[in-house]
């Protein structure tokens, strides 16, 4: 399968080149050239446990890697989640069910994606002829970065670089990164947000002089942000894995429609639903929940992208984010693949801050989409009601989703059932989430982990605990106009 630039700078001729080169030479996002429909294999899907849904799914994107390979990869991939299940669902009450995706090695969905990254890109270099090193860049809002680490440590012939803004993510958040093992890895603190790192890294992909430096080192970039399309397509899966769950369970009949309410930042995790919908999964409404920094809300509400606004770092600081990266995915097949379209409406958005879409694209867009946002002492209020009124214990970006799912069900129009993506661990944010349940304010993590448990029985994860005693290899804090430096000294090295 071709993928083309959001673009129209570049295509290549495989997902294998695509995943490999994370970002097209224009700037562009890869997309597929067309969407494989998966209608027919949902019944078959019923049957299959999770790494078979998700190696049927990927490979009809994937087409020139061996399925057999793939499906052994996704085995021993998702052998690494708790009871090898990547995407549990939880029931609240009929017709409302959470699924979890904090139950891999990092304890954020990031995982479900990033285990098997290192696979698809390694995999993919091999296919396409491609020997030498590949540096991999990551700007991480607070899970992707220790999501990527860990799937890409100590891997052959791969080095990865993590940029955070040094003070916008969650102290245990932070320790994760910080105390990372591998030899082949480093983590670097930026004075600045989130968009900062994430302008960074995709300033250093377009920029031509830098390829060629790193070239002369036999280097190559590559990308583990839902940038790359390797990370994006795993998270399909789950959209497909959650549908048949439901179906199988008793729950909806084989083509009831299913909304989804999605906590966003990037735009990643929620694109990949409407792929999904795109494959012939029946979704609804893929409802976008948003916290404080609600552009993307605005957005849906009046075809205004404008991220010329006071940026607010809140307790749910994984979505703390003004410029969201895979919305050009979305503006790409609104415009009905437009892709000149595309790339005046991303460089306006470099230049000016914003961009304005035509009244036909924004009525579309809300055939497909709701959007809700958030504010902090609503977030609480959600964690602390889920609590009371199921025992549900939820981090502040599932709160932010769950407030979203009770905005949206007071205005459905249709009775589906709804399915709220969690996202997190509730003890990577364990001070927010014990002042929700319990009205205390601990600023020691550690003591606030071991005080959240005893005030709701849930375990402390193991990835948790051992943190206390583990070496923080990674303090170094740049500011933005050091990341070129740092790269080229990192890939030298």
């Amino acid at each position: 399968m071709k993928f083309l630039s959001s673009r129209g700078g570049e295509s290549v001729d495989s997902a294998s080149r695509a995943i490999c080169l994370g970002l097209a030479k224009d700037g562009g996002l890869f997309v597929p050239e067309k969407f494989p429909n998966l209608s027919n294999n949902l019944k078959e899907m019923l049957s299959m446990n999770y790494a078979q849904r998700a190696c049927t799914v990927i490979h009809s994107f994937l087409e020139e890697y061996d399925k057999e390979e793939l499906l052994n990869e996704c085995t021993k991939t998702y052998s690494l989640f708790e009871d090898n299940e990547p995407a549990p669902l939880v029931k609240l009450e009929d017709g409302l069910f959470v699924m979890e995706l904090f139950h891999g090695p990092t304890l954020a969905f990031k995982d479900v994606a990033l285990t098997l990254l290192p696979y698809l890109l390694r995999k993919g270099a091999d296919i396409i002829g491609i020997k030498d090193q590949i540096l991999i860049l990551v700007a991480t809002s607070g899970d992707t970065g220790k999501a990527a680490l860990e799937g890409f440590k100590d891997k052959e012939g791969i080095k990865i670089l993590t940029f955070y803004p040094s003070d916008g993510v969650s102290d245990m958040q932070k320790l994760q990164m910080q105390t990372q093992e591998g030899k082949n890895v480093l983590v670097v603190g930026v004075n600045g947000n989130f968009d900062d790192c994430q302008t960074s890294v995709k300033n250093i992909f377009s920029d031509v002089e830098i390829g060629k430096l790193l070239k002369e080192q036999n280097t190559i970039l590559s990308s583990a942000n839902s940038i790359n399309f390797g990370r994006l397509v795993p998270q399909v899966s789950y959209y497909f894995s959650a549908y048949c769950d439901l179906v199988n369970e008793g729950q909806i009949k084989m083509g009831d429609k299913v909304d989804f309410v999605v906590p966003t930042g990037n735009f990643g995790n929620i694109l990949a639903g409407y792929y999904a919908k795109k494959m012939g999964l029946p979704v609804g409404k893929l409802v976008c929940a948003s916290n404080k920094n609600n552009v993307l809300t605005e957005f849906f509400t009046d075809g205004s992208y404008d991220a010329n606004r006071e940026f607010f770092k809140t307790m749910s600081p994984s979505m703390d984010i003004l410029i969201s990266s895979n919305l050009e995915r979305l503006i790409f097949e609104l415009s009905d693949r437009d892709s000149s379209l595309t790339k005046q409406r991303m460089e306006q958005l470099k230049k000016d801050g914003r961009y304005i879409i035509s009244n036909k694209e924004l009525s579309n867009l809300n055939k497909e989409f709701y959007a809700t946002y958030t504010e902090e002492e609503d977030c609480l209020a959600t964690i602390s009601d889920a609590f009371e009124e199921y025992g549900y214990v939820c981090d502040p970006h599932t709160s932010v989703a769950l407030d979203g799912a009770m905005q949206y069900s007071q205005v459905a129009k249709e009775e589906n059932a709804i399915v709220v993506l969690s996202t997190a661990s509730p003890y990577k944010f364990t001070q927010a989430v014990l002042k929700a349940v319990s009205g205390e304010n601990v600023s020691d993590a550690f003591k606030c982990a071991e005080k959240l448990f005893n005030q709701t029985a849930l375990n402390i994860p193991n990835q948790i605990s051992s943190l206390k005693t583990k070496e923080r290899r990674f303090l170094k804090v740049i500011n933005k106009e050091d990341a070129v430096k740092t790269v080229l000294d990192f890939a030298k090295n």
